[in-house]
């Protein structure tokens, strides 16, 4: 099952709420009276508060088609498969956990400042990603075919933000995002890059001054103790990487992405060679 975009509702719930208008308004003596009975009964709250779910529901559907509909192919098909690709992260281990969800959650919200229509379209892709049974190497050829390099390494930093909300995150897991960092081409390289810097983030967490020193390096695939020279090649060949008109097709909130994580890099940079001297 590929992107599909969503179409624009039906009225499934017009005809009765049309007719409880009727009722309300008292249109004809008959239909007074038994609305009369249906007050009496109390049917009509629960006609009411049918009528009101059924108008909710389509009032979203509504808003979240007419979004979908305004913004490019290549953007829907990014941000489908980005959701698709990990809540099946997510699944790993058998289930999805409420943090995971909220990581996903987060990263739109804070990271891509989407607001209430968008996030509502996202919770949708969210449910239909959930129910879904599709492989991971099916989600993942669609991906390598449609998007090149920068979009890819988006995702697997997102893969590795993912497993690491866990406290303790298995090996059978971390060997899963190696597999879709390999199988989409990012050089091991890039794949340590991420595993070190969320890895650096978590055991140090408590510790500022030593976490702080260990994720500038990982940002830049660094060990503690590397010259200035592979710094200065590392951080050349993730400037080149992460340049926000790589992935401007994407939208103005991806290459947003792309600008804050050349911030990161150029932070990282600028401490080790302030440590290096």
């Amino acid at each position: 099952m590929q992107y599909q975009r969503q179409q624009q509702p039906g009225c499934g719930g017009c005809l009765l709420i049309i007719l409880l208008f009727v009722f309300i308004s008292g249109g004809a003596p008959a239909i007074i009276n038994f609305l009369g009975t249906l007050i009496f009964t109390g049917i009509a709250g629960v006609l009411i508060f049918i009528a009101l779910f059924f108008g909710f529901s389509f009032w979203v559907q509504k808003k979240v088609a007419t979004y979908e509909q305004s913004q490019t192919e290549s953007h829907n098909r990014f941000v489908w498969l980005l959701v698709h690709i990990l809540i099946h992260t997510a699944k790993i281990d058998g289930r999805i956990t409420r943090e995971e969800i909220q990581t996903i959650h987060r990263f739109f919200q804070n990271n891509l400042r989407y607001n209430q229509t968008q996030m509502m379209w996202v919770k949708e892709l969210i449910k239909e990603a959930t129910n879904s049974n599709q492989s991971l190497d099916t989600l993942l050829q669609e991906f390598k075919t449609t998007f090149t390099y920068e979009p890819r390494l988006i995702l697997l930093e997102l893969v590795y933000q993912i497993l690491y909300t866990k406290s303790t995150v298995p090996e059978s897991e971390l060997q899963v995002a190696r597999y879709i960092a390999a199988f989409l081409d990012i050089p091991e390289y890039s794949q340590r890059t991420f595993e070190a810097k969320y890895k650096h983030h978590k055991q140090y967490s408590g510790s500022a001054n030593q976490g702080a020193t260990a994720h500038h390096y990982a940002v830049l695939g660094l060990e503690q103790g590397a010259s200035k020279e592979d710094a200065k090649k590392a951080y050349r060949k993730l400037s080149m990487q992460y340049h926000p008109d790589k992935v401007s097709h994407l939208g103005d909130e991806f290459r947003a992405i792309a600008e804050k994580k050349m911030k990161e890099i150029n932070a990282a940079y600028d401490f080790i060679k302030r440590e290096l001297g």
